[in-house]
C-alpha cells in the first residue's frame, strides 16, 4: 500500500507531520480530515532502496517500546479508541520498523483481532509477558493501567540489564586492549631490540631470552592464532544455542566466584519483578510462572521455576521449591512465604525486586572498586614485565662499561 507524507495544522495552530497509508492520495486525506488536521502538503514517500534487506533496517530498542507503551496507556487513559491511538503512534514513530510493525497491528485491530493478538504477531519486539499482559488487561477493562505497569517493568528490566553490561565490558575491554598492546610489542617492538642484542656478544639474561622467543612464536603463527581464536569463538556460540551448552554455561556462570553472586541477584530481581508484575496485573499464577520462566534468561532458573509451577500444579506453595535451590536466598524464600499466607504476594514480590534492584547498584559499585585495582596490577604486571626484561641487557651492559 502507498505511504504518504503529510505536514498539517491542528485546531490550536500547532504543526504536525508524518507519514500515512492509504490506497491514494485522496483516501490519505480523507484519514487526515477525519482526525480534525487542516493538511498543508501531502506527497508520496521517497521508496526506501533498502526495506526489503533486513539487516539493513532499524532495530526497535526498548525506548522505542516505553515510549509507544506509556503515550498508548495516556491515549486510552483519555478515551481514544485503540484503532486511532495506533495510528496517531504509528504516524509519530521515528524509527522505520516500528512505524512499520505498528501499522501492521492497526490493521490486525481493525480487521477484528485483539490488541494481544495483534502483538502476538511480532515476537521479536513483543514478547510472551508483553502479550499476556495486554490479554490480562483487555479482559480486566485496565489496559490503561498494565500499559504503565508494563512502561516501568521495561524500564527497571532495562537498567538491570546495562548494569550487568556495565560490569563485565569494563574488564573485558581492559584486558583486550592488554592483549593487544601485548601482541604489538611482541610483533613490531621486540625484533628491533633483538637485531640491536645480536651485537652485543654476550648471552641474554633470561627474561629477556623468554620475550624473544615469545616474540618468534607469535611472529611464526600469529595467523595460525587469529584463526584458531575464530574458530574457538565460532564453536562457543554453536555449543552455546545447544540445550545441553546453554545449561552447562548458565550453571558455570552462577558459580563464577567473583561475578556469580551478582549474576544470582540479578535472576532473583529479574525473576521477583516479573512474576510480580503478572500477579498484580490479574495473570493466573501458572500461567504467570510459565511466562516468567521462559524470560528468565537463564536455563538453570527457567527450570527452578517449571518446578515451582509443578508444585503449585500439585497443591504446594511457591517458597518450598524455591527452598531447595541455592540461588535464592532464605530472606527471599520467607518474605514470599509470608506474602502468600498473607495473600499479598505481589506486593511482597515488588519489594524484593526493588530490594534486589538496590542490592545490584551496591554489588556493582563494589566490583568494579575491586576489579579496577587488580586490572592496573595486570597491566602494570604484563606490559611493565616485557619493557623489563628488554633493558636488562642495556642494563648489564651499562654496568659492564662502568665496572
Amino acid at each position: 500500500m502507498p505511504v504518504y507524507t503529510w505536514v498539517a495544522l491542528t485546531k490550536r495552530g500547532r504543526t504536525l507531520k508524518g507519514d500515512i497509508e492509504a490506497v491514494d492520495e485522496t483516501i490519505a486525506l480523507s484519514q487526515l480530515k477525519r482526525r480534525r488536521l487542516t493538511v498543508k502538503k501531502i506527497k508520496p514517500k521517497p521508496k526506501d532502496l533498502f526495506e526489503n534487506v533486513a539487516f539493513m533496517q532499524p532495530k526497535v530498542t526498548n525506548k522505542d517500546i516505553v515510549i509507544f507503551t506509556r503515550q498508548f496507556s495516556t491515549m486510552i487513559d483519555a478515551g481514544l479508541p485503540l484503532v486511532q491511538g495506533l495510528n496517531i503512534l504509528a504516524d509519530q514513530s521515528e524509527n522505520s520498523t516500528f512505524k512499520k510493525i505498528l501499522k501492521e497491528v492497526t490493521r490486525d485491530v481493525e480487521g477484528g483481532a485483539t490488541l494481544a493478538e495483534a502483538l502476538a504477531k511480532h515476537p521479536k519486539v513483543f514478547d510472551n509477558l508483553f502479550v499476556n499482559l495486554v490479554a490480562a488487561g483487555e479482559v480486566g477493562g485496565i489496559l490503561d493501567t498494565i500499559l504503565q505497569r508494563l512502561a516501568t517493568y521495561i524500564e527497571k528490566a532495562e537498567k538491570l540489564k546495562s548494569q550487568i553490561k556495565g560490569a563485565m565490558t569494563y574488564p573485558i575491554v581492559v584486558v583486550s586492549v592488554a592483549i593487544l598492546v601485548i601482541a604489538v610489542i611482541l610483533i613490531f617492538v621486540i625484533p628491533v631490540f633483538q637485531e640491536m642484542f645480536e651485537g652485543f656478544g654476550k648471552s641474554l639474561p633470561v627474561p629477556t631470552q623468554i620475550v624473544v622467543a615469545m616474540s618468534d612464536f607469535m611472529k611464526a603463527n600469529i595467523h595460525y592464532m587469529i584463526g584458531g581464536l575464530i574458530v574457538f569463538i565460532f564453536l562457543f556460540k554453536k555449543y552455546r544455542d545447544t540445550p545441553r551448552g546453554r545449561k552447562q554455561i548458565d550453571t558455570i556462570a552462577l558459580k563464577l566466584p567473583i561475578f556469580g553472586p551478582l549474576l544470582k541477584k540479578v535472576a532473583v530481581a529479574r525473576f521477583t519483578r516479573t512474576l510480580g508484575t503478572m500477579i498484580s496485573s490479574g495473570v493466573p499464577i501458572l500461567d504467570a510462572l510459565e511466562v516468567t520462566a521462559k524470560t528468565s534468561g537463564n536455563v538453570v532458573l527457567e527450570e527452578v521455576i517449571f518446578e515451582v509451577r509443578s508444585s503449585i500444579a500439585e497443591g504446594q506453595t511457591i517458597s518450598e521449591p524455591l527452598a531447595e535451590t541455592d540461588i535464592f536466598p532464605g530472606m527471599v524464600i520467607q518474605m514470599i512465604s509470608v506474602g502468600e499466607a498473607t495473600g499479598a504476594l505481589d506486593t511482597m514480590l515488588e519489594k524484593i525486586a526493588d530490594f534486589y534492584d538496590d542490592e545490584v547498584d551496591t554489588a556493582v559499585d563494589a566490583l568494579t572498586s575491586m576489579l579496577e585495582p587488580l586490572l592496573m596490577v595486570f597491566l602494570g604486571g604484563s606490559i611493565g614485565g616485557l619493557v623489563i626484561a628488554m633493558y636488562l641487557p642495556i642494563f648489564q651492559l651499562a654496568g659492564a662499561i662502568g665496572g
